[in-house]
């Protein structure tokens, strides 16, 4: 399958197992799982292509589970769900990527989920860059991990490595912002 369709149809996915799974008329269970066939009947896709797609999504956004009969997106929900992730102690710091549009709110009231359940964040500056450059030009914010987890914040790591926390004060970003050489 070429490139543009696999992206195609992993934003479809992302839709339906993320954002909106009652429009395609699918049901998550408590803990965001599916059932593969009925993925497959709502997106009117075949099982060759739904396994392209898992495998080929450079975010591995998807998983199936033991038995391959479930699948359900491993983080980034608006939906309510319950993935099961346990607290971690976080890496010393993480990074966040955002464009300049976003700097004077998140100086003022620091990283929110949104419209999510968690703000995410990543291991890697590269990572974040990534991220920012969705959306124009990135910015990498550094997050003081161990100072938030010090007091008191708790962070997850989803199965495709995001790392996630409920918010991060404006005090745990540093105050220099990296911007992108790309």
């Amino acid at each position: 399958m070429e490139e543009q369709q696999l992206i195609r149809l992993s934003k479809r996915m992302s839709k339906a197992l993320r954002h909106d799974p009652a429009r395609v008329g699918l049901t998550l269970d408590p803990a965001g799982w599916v059932p593969v066939a009925d993925l497959l009947t709502a997106l009117g896709m075949t099982r060759a292509a739904l396994d392209e797609v898992v495998e080929n999504n450079n975010k591995n956004r998807f998983a199936f589970d033991a038995s391959g009969t479930r699948i359900r997106a491993s983080q980034g929900h608006s939906v309510e769900v319950d993935l099961g992730l346990n607290p971690v102690p976080p890496p010393a710091v993480l990074y966040h990527g955002t464009v300049a549009a976003a700097l004077e709110s998140i100086k003022a009231d620091g990283l929110r989920p949104m419209n999510r359940h968690h703000v995410h964040l990543s291991a890697t500056q590269d990572t974040a860059v990534a991220v920012g450059a969705r959306r124009g030009k990135p910015i990498v914010l550094e997050v003081d991990a161990a100072a938030m987890a010090a007091a008191g914040h708790e962070f997850y790591v989803s199965a495709n490595g995001v790392w996630l926390t409920d918010h991060v004060p404006a005090g745990f970003l540093t105050s220099t912002y990296l911007e992108s050489r790309r």
